[in-house]
């Protein structure tokens, strides 16, 4: 039982809240009972658990604790006072990992048959990124890639908002320039997501294989995305604002390719 919050462990896990420390160490944190079952399930390398048995009082807590043996990771078992201060905000389920990070290299990605990809630029508010995962692990997309290094796709809030889907998606980060060629290699046609887009998002074929760019609110899209070989689409918007927020673009557009689909 660790009753301190001094204690080295906990202070190394705590440090991992900073990105500069994550990538350092190579090392994330997972926050909760649901994130942390599906990071189990999905094979992620654990190397510790910090329990707060006065926590975990919830039936789906209780099952992960009896899978912690089968995952690799030690297990710590702390007083309230010190989970406390591994936890984030108000959230105490009782459990928090510390796992190594995953692969994020797009030659990692092995897509199906006929793929349908999201590609995610500027969009740094670990909220919105985590919203986006969680709606494209609902409506089926083959992977989630990054067009920007800078976002760091296992910050504790974005594996927060996706509900630990991050986990069960292939993911990836790279240079703009870099995803470009890559769905060009692949052979995705390329809908670019605009304000300004010349084609509605229903009059476009998403039964191909199919890439949809999103930007962020504030920037949009880079000049990168309107090349050859890109189509500009618009979602219509008959009030004053100009654009929905991000997450809400994605879900709208991953649905309709779903719809068009199935």
């Amino acid at each position: 039982m660790i009753t301190s919050a001094h204690n080295p462990r906990v202070k190394q896990a705590v440090r991992l809240r900073d990105h500069r420390q994550r990538r350092k160490e190579q090392l994330i944190l997972i926050d909760g009972v649901r994130e942390l079952a599906r990071a189990i399930t999905a094979g992620v390398a654990l190397r510790e658990v910090f329990v707060c048995q006065e926590l975990c009082r919830s039936e789906e807590a209780r099952r992960l604790l009896e899978n912690l043996p089968s995952s690799g990771g030690q297990r710590f078992d702390v007083t309230e006072a010190v989970f406390a201060k591994l936890a984030f905000g108000q959230r105490g389920e009782g459990v928090v990992g510390v796992a190594e990070v995953l692969r994020q290299r797009l030659e990692d990605i092995v897509l199906p048959t006929n793929p349908l990809v999201a590609v995610l630029e500027g969009v740094e508010k670990p909220g919105n990124v985590g919203a986006v995962l969680r709606s494209a692990d609902g409506a089926g997309i083959s992977a989630l890639v990054v067009a920007d290094p800078r976002t760091d796709l296992f910050n504790p809030n974005v594996i927060r908002a996706s509900l630990g889907t991050i986990f069960s998606l292939p993911v990836a980060a790279a240079a703009p320039g870099d995803v470009l060629a890559w769905l060009r290699g692949c052979g995705l046609q390329i809908l670019a997501a605009r304000v300004e887009g010349s084609v509605s998002y229903t009059e476009v074929d998403y039964r191909q294989p199919t890439a949809i760019v999103l930007g962020s609110e504030a920037q949009g899209l880079t000049s990168l995305w309107s090349g050859d070989g890109v189509r500009a689409i618009r979602l219509p918007m008959l009030g004053v604002a100009d654009s929905l927020n991000v997450s809400t673009a994605a879900a709208v557009l991953f649905y309709e390719a779903l719809r068009q689909r199935t």
